[in-house]
């Protein structure tokens, strides 16, 4: 641990934290814009809600694949260029965006699109980790993924008003604009990290993709960040469409909604992953701090996001409800990250982050088409139809959070897969400096 904190640089360190978190934030407006422009969209294209739940979850067709791909690049190539090959990607993919006129020619420009997306949590998680020593990990991460709320917010401010203005094509090319100013910061001021965890997770330790891929831990995390994304997707598609058909609210009232909720979740979701830190900081194991706190969160954002479907519910207390179980779950995205990187040697690190990232987007994948099928069964009741979606949901974090409970435990993990390690010495043993 001595080695990590003598290489440590906070400036630095934060400075990347901060250009990081800022690439989140263009990737989520990239992520939003559909939910955001579903109703003159659907309305000019003749879309149903069945359809455009098929085109919401075409981000994600191409995304697990190209996910495990880069993560498994980011295992020997340079996070710095590998992330701006992706941004790049995005600044190019929007503008087909500009001219798309039937459904399948923007279903290809959103799986071209979620191809280049795929890889970008996870390599800017392990490219964090290049920076900040284990102990200091979540915080950081939630930094990160406070660029993604941060984009949600400028979402829900900006694109109503765009569209308004200038229509809702014109959101993409506004989209193309900001990756590009994007790319040219990073080639200027981006960099590697050269931080290593201690000798037991080094450089050149390996354990079999077997075995890591049959850890609890490891497993446990990846059911958690599932049940995460399913509610992400389900409500970065449907929830401005929600407010505006299921609610009643016009398109700059629903925008502004939007904002509020974002505005609630993500300081909620920073708050706690200060707090795992804090009980990690105060001596509690992971097993508790990062692992039990984690199932707590996923069991009570589901029970209540299945709450939104229970009689008599006000409109404003069915917001509530899902504003808070939402901004719950976030906080896999930065503590989940944290345990497999305990318990993952770094060469293997990005490659673990992307197959964990590419088995959630399956939920992404499922979701919004999930919401759309009951949306339609609902016919003229969009709200129903959102709830029962939402009681769905509930299902889901709640068997999530359950299986986190039963499976998170870093120490244990460590200790199994020690045996494993090739080219690092057993936890514990005189030659482990940790």
């Amino acid at each position: 641990m001595t080695n990590e904190h003598n290489r440590y640089r906070p400036a630095r360190a934060w400075s990347i934290a901060i250009m990081l978190a800022l690439m989140m934030l263009v990737n989520f407006l990239d992520k939003v814009v559909l939910g955001l422009v579903s109703i003159p969209m659907m309305r000019e294209l003749h879309l149903s809600p069945t359809q455009f739940g098929l085109i919401g979850g075409s981000l994600n067709w191409l995304f697990s694949i190209s996910a495990v791909l880069g993560g498994l690049a980011a295992n020997r190539a340079s996070t710095k260029w590998l992330l701006l090959l992706m941004a790049g990607s995005w600044t190019l993919l929007q503008l087909p965006m500009l001219v798309a006129s039937s459904i399948w020619s923007i279903i290809a420009s959103r799986v071209l699109l979620g191809a280049g997306e795929g890889p970008t949590s996870p390599v800017a998680v392990h490219a964090l980790y290049k920076w900040f020593p284990d102990a200091r990990r979540n915080l950081p991460v939630a930094v990160l993924h406070q660029g993604s709320a941060l984009g949600l917010l400028v979402a829900g401010l900006s694109i109503p008003a765009i569209t308004a203005h200038w229509g809702w094509r014109a959101n993409f090319l506004v989209l193309s604009a900001l990756g590009c100013l994007w790319c040219i910061a990073w080639f200027v001021f981006g960099a590697e990290g050269r931080l290593s965890s201690p000798v037991r997770t080094g450089r050149t330790a390996r354990v079999p993709y077997a075995l890591l891929l049959t850890d609890r831990t490891v497993l446990g995390v990846f059911a958690g960040h599932f049940a995460a994304n399913w509610i992400l997707a389900m409500t970065l598609t449907w929830t401005p469409t929600w407010l505006q058909q299921g609610m009643g609210y016009e398109a700059h009232v629903a925008g502004r909604m939007f904002a509020l909720f974002v505005a609630i979740t993500a300081p909620l979701s920073l708050g706690l992953a200060w707090l795992s830190q804090r009980l990690l900081a105060n001596g509690v194991p992971s097993r508790v701090g990062r692992g039990g706190f984690l199932a707590v969160t996923l069991i009570v954002a589901g029970a209540l996001i299945a709450l939104l479907a229970w009689p008599g519910v006000s409109p404003m207390m069915k917001f509530i409800l899902l504003t808070l179980g939402s901004g719950m779950t976030l906080a896999m995205y930065s503590i989940g990250p944290a345990m497999l990187g305990e318990v993952t040697p770094d060469s293997q690190r990005g490659g673990v982050l992307a197959l964990s990232n590419g088995f959630s987007s399956l939920a992404g994948l499922a979701a919004p088409i999930v919401t759309g099928l009951l949306i339609d069964d609902a016919g003229r009741s969009p709200a129903r139809g959102f709830e029962q979606a939402s009681v769905a949901c509930g299902v889901v974090l709640l068997g999530c959070g359950l299986l986190c409970a039963f499976c998170l435990d870093p120490q244990r993990s460590q200790r199994r897969l020690a045996g494993g390690v090739s080219g690092a010495p057993v936890p514990g043993s005189v030659a482990d400096p940790s």
